[in-house]
């Protein structure tokens, strides 16, 4: 059986969110995008579903994570090469993201990450495809 994933994630500004990721390359699921939310297209089967943060304190009683103090999670995009990596951490800093530290290069396995806007940790990822099973 296969599942699609959805996260949730809390953000301030959806013009600035949704300008952020269309940058990177991204696009949006425009029957799930309105005033309040977007539909970030990871994949096939993987979204983020970004809220503005009155709406996502609808669906939930705790606090909003502080992005600016703690991490919530580690949330990974894969691309295809190497080169497409370093391109996309670049372009997340050039539209306002962080550096999330220097890059992780295990020979079969390169990363880099970053924080978006909102603090959000992202890894973006390349894998060698013949180093998998």
């Amino acid at each position: 059986m296969s599942h699609k994933l959805f996260v949730s994630l809390p953000i301030k500004n959806l013009d600035r969110s949704l300008a952020f990721w269309k940058a990177l390359g991204f696009s949006f699921n425009p029957k799930f995008t309105g005033e309040q939310a977007a539909c970030l297209l990871i994949g096939e089967h993987a979204y983020a579903m970004l809220l503005v943060e009155t709406f996502f304190k609808t669906f939930t009683k705790k606090q909003i994570c502080d992005t600016t103090t703690h991490v919530e999670g580690a949330y990974g995009i894969s691309c295809e090469s190497r080169p497409e990596v370093d391109a996309m951490w670049t372009k997340a800093l050039a539209g306002g993201g962080k550096d999330g530290g220097p890059p992780e290069d295990h020979g079969f396995m390169y990363s880099r990450s970053f924080e978006d806007l909102d603090g959000h940790h992202w890894e973006v990822v390349w894998m060698d495809p013949k180093a998998a099973p």
